[in-house]
């Protein structure tokens, strides 16, 4: 998922914190009473995980948990790198498993421990071509980013990313800034993998956003593309159904559209990982065997309006129909890391960003 923060400002972060303050959506105090299942530090995208669930963990393991998010794999990294230590798990998309494995960043996964891996769908673990034994990770939820659309607005739209061609919509549209949605939306449109590397089709990609879609944006947005669709400042924006959907309101629902393009785009698997170093890895363990139960991933899921996507035995659960389809991820491709071919990615969109 998200958006690209300068490595300058996660640094920052880092020295005022010094581990794993910030943004947390439950804040430690120095009266706090010390649970006897301790603490158990979690660094998870914006909103990710139901304060529900959160609750009914702490409750049922007698531990405090502490939450902090980020929103992108890039500011979580470079945070990590930094030496942003002290957390016990973490949850990167794909590539950056494989990254993080590489770096030697993840505690192996102790699957004895684990009762409900069963629950995984295989179709999820065949995608997860990055670790499919679960050998450094478990997959959370698989999805992609989508386009939300204000219907009272734009009422007639193909769901195609050729909406960002529309001139009738100029200054009234965002996309993320992520290179590797981005483009891979643009590679996608044009029939090609999205995880490609040659150079000409990574310019013919930059060709189509500079060209056709980025006169027509107000701007590239990770951060407030949601708050800014609830305030009817945009009508159209790329970007995740869980934000979205957390910004509007019950009202603006039935005037809210959200649709994965017909040409497909890049897809993610998010998974739970152990970080190197945690001082609460049993914890840990049990968290990301929680999460998988049937009636906790069903939760889950519901809170946020997706498809039960990774675990089978939820979707007879879930008690809210999805703003988008399992089905509608088929035409979808899992971002892989490219490795040294990251550059050329680095180059075409630095070139998009200041309109070369």
């Amino acid at each position: 998922m998200k958006k690209a923060y300068h490595v300058a400002a996660a640094l920052a972060a880092v020295v005022a914190t010094l581990a794993v303050a910030g943004c947390s959506k439950k804040a430690e105090t120095a009266a706090a009473p010390a649970a006897s299942g301790g603490k158990l530090y979690i660094y998870n995208w914006t909103y990710y995980t139901p304060d529900s669930v959160i609750e009914k963990f702490e409750k049922e393991y007698n531990v405090d948990v502490i939450y902090d998010s980020f929103a992108s794999n890039e500011e979580m990294f470079a945070k990590l790198k930094a030496g942003g230590s002290g957390y016990d798990i973490v949850f990167p998309s794909g590539d950056y498993v494989s990254i993080m494995k590489a770096e030697k960043m993840l505690e192996p996964i102790d699957k004895s421990k684990l009762k409900n891996l069963g629950n995984v769908d295989p179709v999820v673990l065949k995608k997860a071509t990055y670790d499919p034994n679960m050998e450094y990770s478990v997959p959370y939820y698989f999805g992609a980013a989508g386009v939300a659309v204000n219907t009272a607005k734009v009422p007639n739209f193909e769901k195609s990313w050729s909406i960002f061609a529309r001139k009738d919509l100029k200054g009234r549209m965002t996309m993320l800034d992520d290179m590797r949605e981005v483009v891979g939306d643009a590679l996608a449109y044009l029939g090609k993998s999205v995880n490609t590397v040659d150079p000409a089709e990574l310019e013919a990609a930059k060709k189509l956003i500079n060209e056709e879609w980025k006169p027509n944006l107000t701007k590239f947005d990770a951060e407030a593309f949601a708050k800014g669709f609830a305030a009817g400042e945009f009508w159209v924006v790329q970007g995740y159904a869980e934000s979205v959907y957390e910004e509007i309101s019950d009202e603006q629902k039935a005037t809210t559209a959200f649709f994965i393009p017909k040409e497909g785009g890049p897809s993610y698997i998010d998974s739970m990982c152990i970080l190197k170093g945690s001082k609460n890895v049993d914890m840990a363990l049990k968290f990301i065997d929680f999460i998988h139960r049937p009636e906790i991933y069903a939760e889950f899921t519901d809170a946020f309006g997706f498809p039960a996507t990774a675990n089978v035995p939820a979707r007879a659960l879930k008690k809210e129909t999805p703003y988008y389809t399992a089905e509608s991820l088929e035409t979808t491709e899992l971002k892989e890391d490219v490795g040294e071919k990251l550059a050329l990615y680095d180059k075409i969109w630095q070139e998009i960003k200041v309109g070369e």
